[in-house]
């Protein structure tokens, strides 16, 4: 949750601006508000979103002044950063006159071009959304004092419950970073279960660490059942390495895929295993692919593939969430799916 829950608001106006310097508290507070305005409502009859960069302020007024059989509708611009001030002149001029069933939502987001320059939010829009009853809301962390208060706040409201050592390391170890405290807390959750009462020794292996590694590191530990190291390594990946989550999540893709292919295959020895797969030099790859693939089986092979392919879709606009989130929660449940049952009973009752 925000520092400013955008839905906590009453209400609806007729255009929201959702802003603030972090990308993770932004998401959340633009995937916050857009649930409210949607309500119970069928978000495939009521909501219409536009990504990326390639859409103009006029396709999203046309999609607001128009007539819908399913009443009330809610248009989200999301990556808005890339606009100017000449480019959010229509909406300017809209919000005099809004359309009266529809609801504008903007997100100032970064653009999805690498390298794209984000523009700040034009003087001139915020000013018109104060004259004509808009709502501006500022995702960013708290100073101060409510930092912490706002960390107890989202600790309070896990599904697991962190003794008075652990919610100390939790908030220590993310320093600056705190805004990766909800990432952090839901891993821990894919991983303990609820009602889990945690200590300082089972949240510090999810802190994650400085520095980079290989990919393979990271599907080692996805294929040995080990969250907390699988987790690890995958920030290690993001942040030491740099990668972008894309790049990640092709490397996982790989590795299902080359499981999958394997699943079935009249293949009894690595290099019979290689040579279906294409690979050349190293048959080291293919052992292992051959070996995790007869462990896990076909059923969890077919649920691999299913968590794959969803967070696949969330990394590319189906979700606000922050891509290192989405991640997170795929390797966790990636690994808990190759972990033994004996091994996730006991895990479970920790």
């Amino acid at each position: 949750m925000p520092a400013e829950d955008p839905a906590a608001q009453d209400g609806r106006a007729g255009v929201h601006l959702v802003k603030g310097s972090d990308e993770i508290l932004l998401a959340e507070g633009a995937r916050s508000l857009v649930e409210r305005l949607v309500g119970d409502a069928d978000r495939n009859e009521v909501l219409t979103e536009f990504t990326g960069d390639d859409y103009s302020m006029g396709d999203v007024l046309l999609a607001a002044a128009t007539v819908s059989s399913f009443g009330e509708r809610v248009v989200v611009a999301r990556n808005a950063a890339r606009l100017s001030t000449d480019d959010v002149a229509p909406l300017i001029d809209y919000l005099a006159d809004p359309a009266p069933d529809a609801t504008v939502v903007v997100v100032w987001e970064k653009p999805v071009a690498p390298g794209a320059r984000a523009n700040p939010v034009p003087r001139k829009l915020t000013d018109a959304l104060k004259a004509h009853g808009g709502r501006v809301h500022d995702c960013g962390l708290p100073g101060g004092k409510g930092r912490a208060m706002w960390a107890e706040e989202q600790m309070a409201a896990a599904t697991v419950e962190l003794d008075g050592r652990a919610r100390r390391l939790l908030v220590d170890r993310l320093g600056d970073d705190l805004s990766r405290i909800g990432g952090v807390l839901t891993v821990l959750e894919s991983t303990f279960g609820p009602d889990a009462r945690l200590g300082e020794d089972d949240v510090l292996p999810y802190l994650g660490d400085a520095g980079a590694v290989p990919p393979w590191e990271l599907t080692d530990a996805i294929d040995s059942g080990d969250v907390a190291t699988a987790v690890t390594k995958l920030q290690r990946l993001l942040a030491g390495g740099a990668r972008h989550p894309l790049q990640v999540m092709v490397s996982i893709q790989s590795h299902v895929e080359r499981m999958l292919r394997l699943d079935g295959a009249e293949v009894r020895d690595e290099k019979a295993a290689a040579q279906l797969l294409g690979m050349k030099g190293s048959t080291f790859p293919a052992k292992k692919a051959l070996a995790q693939s007869r462990r896990l089986g076909s059923t969890k092979l077919a649920r691999a593939t299913v968590l794959v392919a969803a967070a696949d879709l969330d990394l590319r606009g189906r979700s606000p969430r922050d891509g290192a989130a989405v991640l997170e929660t795929l390797v966790a449940r990636l690994a808990a799916l190759s972990g033994s049952g004996a091994r996730r009973g006991a895990t479970s009752r920790r």
